[in-house]
């Protein structure tokens, strides 16, 4: 397993373009399944998850390209509806496959998702809604077995807002057969870049951007190209990292509009922020950082993918600040190694309280998911001495080639290949 071996103390400083959005291309791919032809994703990272998704792609019998950024499938000869375990136990997302196969081939079989190691995230409203569209689920040996002839429209209704049901309802539903609704449904920035493909592709939907979706089925859809958003948390993520080493950055190819709960947030802390078109410029050089209380909360709020990042910045705040995960409640498995590194920090039920500190301190510690190692990296760039941060394909799933770009920014961070220690 690789590492990185950091050296801290090294002011950001710089100019760096912002990758594809992975939440987001791990909902277009597999959208694509619901025409036969060659479908193309422009700006598509080149991430680990996105390589599993291609994984399972062709294991159902998709022709795949992936040149530079741009994604093209071609799903003209499905063979397969089953999306094995090997595959899926890599990532949640791939669950996003049940709707589009069991939509345009009437049936599907998909193992149950796996994905970070933290926090129950069942896939309950998935299956309740199938099953209110008309859909017969059975969960039989580790798989979700479905079938219908023909999806119908329904009026759903989720109980919690759910990025994940509202992605894989939205692409069931526009081959259904009538009207479906969707309640409470997901307004996050990688739903709409997925609504804005499949309307392209064919689907009539309206309601984009407001809790409500409402998608009259119609009776086959078409290939299409698409562009995808701008990644907001590897966006979130670099911003950081300049503000916890007193930096400086500018940030090319992002909306502000995406992540504009975290540039409030980070100019309350003391960073000055500018918006200018599509970059972002925040200052640090000068900041007295201030500690900043922030709850996670669904779109347009703080995003919970931000919550362990933000941790790590209010470790060096001039006082004392409070991290409220209101989305999952035991998501903070990065507290026990930020103390490894110095910090002061206590959790009690969803809440991190942080005690500011003077300086953090290198020290070896472990990724335990995927955010977790993005606050680890930030911390070990803040840290005095030289900081270790194991397991590291952790954040290969969401960031490309974080190392790099941060190389490129002054930070002292290589990565060392398991092989080598």
């Amino acid at each position: 397993m690789d590492k990185f071996i950091i050296n801290g103390g090294k002011r950001i400083s710089g100019s760096v373009e912002v990758s594809g959005a992975k939440n987001a291309s791990l909902a277009l791919m597999p959208a694509t399944l619901l025409a036969p032809g060659k479908s193309s994703l422009i700006n598509t990272p080149r991430l680990n998850d996105v390589y599993t998704m291609i994984k399972l792609l062709t294991h159902l019998g998709a022709e795949i390209e992936f040149n530079d950024h741009t994604l093209k499938i071609d799903t003209s000869n499905i063979t397969d509806l089953t999306a094995p375990y090997e595959h899926v136990k890599k990532m949640r997302a791939s669950v996003y496959v049940l709707g589009p196969l069991l939509a345009r081939y009437g049936r599907a079989k998909v193992s149950l998702p796996g994905g970070c190691a933290w926090g129950p995230r069942p896939i309950n409203l998935h299956l309740e809604a199938l099953e209110k569209m008309g859909a017969e689920i059975n969960l039989i040996d580790g798989y979700i077995e479905a079938k219908a002839e023909k999806l119908k429209g329904a009026e759903i209704y989720f109980d919690v807002s759910s990025v994940g049901a509202t992605g894989n309802i939205l692409m069931a539903s526009v081959l259904a057969e009538g009207t479906t609704i969707i309640n409470n449904a997901s307004i996050e920035p990688e739903i709409t870049n997925l609504a804005e493909f499949l309307i392209n592709m064919g689907a009539k939907i309206e309601g984009i951007r407001t809790k409500t979706l409402v998608i009259e089925g119609v009776d086959a859809l078409s290939p299409s190209d698409t562009g995808t958003i701008p990644d907001r948390i590897e966006a979130g993520t670099l911003l950081i990292a300049a503000a916890v080493t007193k930096g400086n950055i500018v940030l090319e190819n992002i909306d502000s509009g995406l992540l504009r709960a975290v540039v409030l947030k980070l100019e309350s802390a003391g960073c000055k922020v500018n918006v200018l078109g599509n970059q972002i410029m925040l200052d640090a050089s000068d900041m007295n950082l201030t500690p900043t209380d922030v709850s996670t909360s669904i779109f347009p709020g703080f995003p919970t993918d931000m919550q362990a990042q933000w941790t790590a910045l209010m470790t060096l705040a001039n006082g004392t600040s409070s991290i409220k995960d209101t989305i999952y409640y035991d998501r903070f498995k990065h507290v026990p190694e930020l103390v490894r590194l110095g910090a002061d920090i206590n959790v009690v039920e969803n809440t991190a309280v942080v005690k500011g500190v003077k300086c953090l301190k290198g020290a070896k510690v472990m990724s335990t998911d995927l955010r977790a190692s993005a606050s680890l990296v930030l911390a070990g760039l803040a840290a005095e001495g030289t900081t270790e941060v194991l397991r590291v394909y952790h954040l290969d799933r969401g960031y490309q080639r974080i190392e790099e770009k941060l190389q490129l920014l002054g930070a002292e961070i290589k990565r060392v290949s398991g092989k080598e220690y």
